[in-house]
């Protein structure tokens, strides 16, 4: 306790009492790693023993060349070392070639045979090939082999071997096969990554590692921080480097090699050559090599068949449990479904659930503890199924994976070969189904290429998508939500109204004429001669402003009828005495030629037409004189009779509604 009562904090931290920061925090920022001036700093020289092949005998070149040829390899740059085919070739010691051998491994894959030659030799160099060819092995046993040459570690010293990888899920997987092949030799490693425990990774770091396997974001944290540094790293990794990339963590990678002595060894790994990773090797490799297996292009897998489904996004869940259901029916199930975005990931876990299939989901939003039993439980085989996003495109390696189904197209074509990637791993086979909506229509061309160069069969609809972009690109009318059509309505209706043909009501030409300001309720048709009566009871969206009080009934319908009909059934003038006489036509009552069920509907008109307008056409009225309202009860006579003559059954059109 203090002196005044208060309890006295237990943290050694300076934070608080006027000090320098004790963390990398300073008001909310994070503490920026400095450069070091490596011109200042002394170092420890870098031991690299000169590699030599244990081949029996010299291959001739041409017997080299046509190997390369049949592995599809491709190689650049100067005195790239002969390839080598069998573990022994490579010298590496007994204790890792019976590693091999205990993992099941008979030879070098091709990534192995041409990699390992050039990283032993110690030269920067950038492998390039597909998902499931070896490559972690293809960097990590080199690299036990460079921290076997390199002085033992001191206290303070930071690890010689330093791995980044873009997601939790491959850092922890590259962990499990350094795991395996440094106890062989006795070295350490540890995983650096967020959503771990923090503290026992700084102890690691505390003790001593040879090899760090770290994400960008948790090992600058250590860094920052000063519990580890970088002065004894001479063997650095970027896995997946394309894929860090693409997540934003250019600036991170180049904070964390400036932190790093500048004649170190860099390899970058990846399953695709996008041009920011060309940019990024421009910068920060110096006299490298470059190996290639497959395609220069965007290439996929060969063991996977690729099957495309073009459909509408409302048909996406239906064809899911459809497809669920043949899958499940297979002996070998186990499947990997991948979505865009979280939300819809938990959506899917819950109806696939429903539907009775066992499945758990996968992505940012889980704890590292779930996410570690999510994939221990589909590893393992208890749950066939796994949802995930991206986050399980890289780096997760089961190989008895035989179907995925990208439920949503990636945004790229890169992450399409990398999901696809998650089966046929190992030399076997598997089956990628995809959704494809007309939404992802800008990437049908480059989903064209990758089945062309995979030689898979396309799918015609893929085909309509791309030429369709096509012919969309300069016309902006293809691409807008409303046809030009709809967007000049207004400008055409007229025209093409006008010329329908004469059966058609008198009424539906007036739609056509909806912009008319004119106030007089009696306006000559330029079709015909005939005049045509502006109504109140027009729908909302016409903007006549006629004065005319008649409207016809909203529910009333016109049938139309040819004109031998129509002039059988018109009925004589009605009479202008001004005594009340009652009589029936057509089967209706009628006062002074007025049918009383017209009158009757009338007047509920007028009022709901003076409450719509708030009694601004009762004040008009009321100015109006006694001859004026005369005028337009005669008008009005005149256009019932046209009407019934048009009809015949003296019902409104049922145009009148539209």
């Amino acid at each position: 306790m203090s002196r005044n009562g208060r309890r006295r904090s237990r943290s050694r931290s300076p934070r608080g009492r006027g000090g320098l920061p004790g963390s990398r925090y300073e008001i909310g920022k994070l503490q920026t790693l400095r450069p070091v001036q490596w011109s200042q700093v002394k170092l420890d020289p870098i031991v690299r023993e000169p590699y030599r092949s244990k081949a029996t005998y010299r291959r001739s070149e041409r017997e080299i060349s046509e190997w390369r040829r049949s592995k599809e390899i491709t190689t650049k740059g100067h005195d790239i070392p002969d390839p080598i085919f069998t573990f022994e070739e490579s010298g590496f010691p007994a204790e890792i070639i019976d590693e091999l051998r205990y993992a099941g491994f008979t030879t070098p894959t091709p990534i192995q045979a041409q990699g390992w030659p050039i990283a032993l030799s110690g030269r920067d160099m950038v492998g390039i090939a597909k998902t499931g060819s070896g490559k972690t092995l293809s960097y990590l046993i080199p690299a036990l082999i460079h921290i076997d040459q390199q002085p033992r570690l001191r206290r303070g010293d930071g690890p010689i071997a330093l791995i980044l990888a873009p997601t939790r899920e491959l850092a922890q997987q590259i962990k499990q096969v350094a795991d395996d092949f440094g106890r062989a030799l006795k070295y350490k490693n540890t995983c650096l990554f967020g959503g771990g425990k923090k503290r026992k990774q700084q102890d690691d770091l505390e003790y001593g590692v040879e090899i760090v396997i770290a994400t960008p974001g948790r090992l600058i944290d250590f860094l920052s921080s000063n519990q580890t540094n970088l002065r004894r790293c001479s063997y650095l990794v970027l896995d997946e480097a394309d894929r860090m990339l693409d997540m934003g963590f250019e600036p991170q990678i180049r904070t964390i090699i400036e932190q790093i002595r500048p004649d170190r060894q860099t390899l970058m790994w990846s399953a695709t050559w996008p041009d920011i990773v060309a940019r990024l090797v421009k910068d920060y490799l110096k006299d490298y090599a470059q190996i290639n297996v497959g395609s220069l292009k965007l290439a996929a897998n060969h063991n996977i068949l690729q099957i495309i489904d073009v459909c509408q996004e409302y048909e996406k869940e239906s064809k899911l449990s459809i497809l669920l259901r043949e899958i499940m029916a297979e002996k070998e199930c186990k499947t990997i479904i991948f979505i865009e975005t979280k939300k819809r990931v938990d959506d899917i876990t819950r109806k696939v659930k429903r539907d009775g299939w066992p499945a758990r989901c996968i992505h940012g939003d889980k704890s590292q503890n779930e996410r570690d039993a999510t994939l221990n439980s589909f590893r393992s085989g208890r749950t066939p199924i796994l949802i995930a996003t991206d986050v399980a495109a890289r780096g997760l390696d089961v190989d008895d994976v035989k179907f995925v189904i990208n439920f949503d197209f990636p945004t790229t074509s890169e992450d399409y070969i990398h999901r696809i990637g998650r089966t046929g791993r190992c030399n076997n086979t598997g089956t990628a189904y995809t959704f494809f909506t007309p939404n992802n229509a800008s990437k049908a061309r480059d989903l064209i290429d990758v089945l062309k160069e995979a030689k898979q069969v396309i799918n015609p609809k893929l085909v309509e998508l791309a030429s369709m972009k096509v012919k969309g690109k300069g016309n902006r009318h293809m691409t807008t939500r409303y046809p030009r059509e709809r967007r000049s309505r207004s400008r055409s209706k007229s025209r093409s109204r006008s010329r329908r043909p004469a059966g058609l009501s008198d009424r539906r030409r007036s739609h056509s004429r909806s912009r008319s300001r004119s106030r007089s309720p009696v306006r000559r048709s330029p079709v015909g001669g005939r005049r045509d009566v502006r109504t109140r009871g027009s729908s909302p969206g016409r903007r006549s402003i006629s004065r005319s009080p008649r409207r016809s009934g909203s529910g009333s319908r016109r049938r139309l009828l040819p004109p031998a009909a129509r002039k059988a059934s018109r009925s004589p003038p009605p009479s202008r005495s001004p005594v009340a006489s009652s009589r029936r036509v057509n089967g209706r009552e009628q006062k002074n030629g007025r049918s009383l069920s017209r009158e009757r509907e009338r007047d509920r008109d007028r009022e709901r037409e003076r409450d719509r307008d708030r009694g601004d056409r009762d004040r008009d009225r009321g100015r109006e004189s006694n001859r004026d309202r005369d005028r337009r009860r005669r008008s009005r006579s005149r256009s019932r009779s046209r009407s019934r003559s048009r009809n015949g059954n003296g019902r409104a059109s049922s145009y009148d509604r539209y």
